[in-house]
């Protein structure tokens, strides 16, 4: 009997790659399911026996593990929203005055339209 191990919803081709190559080496049988045309349906890795199931829950909480440190070590790498606003002051700046302009631009006809309805008797 078929047992669901791992849900592919959300997960990158990259670790779904990983996942499959790690069951491989482990001699794991397994088979995979897609989400199908509308994404209705479960997109999963299966294990055809369920008696495999200890044994592949086990590597892939091992592999998971060993990709959380991974991917910690690359975000202690990666700097800090103000370590990139020092890093490039005037990249910020002209990014703020088009976020301001854009807001400008949305914002701009509503506040036209209010003062054409505001009336004094």
């Amino acid at each position: 009997m078929a047992k669901l191990l791992f849900r592919l919803g959300g997960v990158g081709e990259d670790e779904a790659e990983d996942v499959r190559q790690v069951l491989d080496e482990a001699g794991i049988p397994f088979y995979e399911t897609n989400a199908g045309r509308w994404r209705i349906s479960l997109a999963a890795i299966w294990l055809n026996d369920k008696e495999d199931y200890p044994r592949a829950r086990a590597i892939l909480d091992d592999y998971q593990e060993k990709r959380r440190e991974h991917m910690q070590e690359l975000a202690k790498d990666m700097p800090t929203m103000w370590e990139s606003i020092k890093q490039r002051p005037v990249h910020f700046f002209f990014s703020i005055v088009a976020v301001m302009f854009v807001l400008a631009l949305v914002l701009l006809p509503f506040l036209l339209l209010s003062n054409n309805f505001i009336t004094v008797n």
